[in-house]
């Protein structure tokens, strides 16, 4: 059994960055695969990033690659999603997933936080 739990969401003008957090508890933490999706209006809930159980492998969408970043710390069970050189389209609410499986899929994670709001202004 995992929860989670994002923070770190708000309004930001285009160009400029946000850091959002995951906390997660459960003593088998360490042992996911952790991502991070979001969900515009209209929109299906579509993959950001992912991260192995060890943090040792990372993986990204083409729209944030070289923008984003994940990582992990398996000590304080939480994952962090830096975003930077943001863009009106990023707009969306930002979920954070566990999961068993190294997926881009939602569908194939298993716990899910409620969801952060971040609005990017043109």
């Amino acid at each position: 059994q995992v929860q989670l739990v994002e923070s770190g969401g708000g309004l930001v003008q285009a160009g400029g960055s946000l850091r959002l957090s995951c906390t997660a508890s459960g003593r088998t933490f360490k042992g996911y695969v952790m991502g991070w999706f979001r969900q515009a209006p209209g929109n299906e809930r579509e993959f950001v990033a992912t991260i192995t159980s060890d943090g040792g492998v990372t993986s990204y969408a083409d729209s944030v690659k070289g923008r984003f970043t994940i990582s992990r710390d398996n000590v304080k069970n939480t994952v962090v999603l830096q975003m930077n050189s943001l863009k009106p389209e990023d707009t969306a609410v930002y979920y954070c997933a566990a999961g068993t499986v190294v997926s881009h899929q939602s569908n194939e994670y298993d716990y899910w936080g409620q969801g952060t709001q971040v609005t990017v202004s043109s």
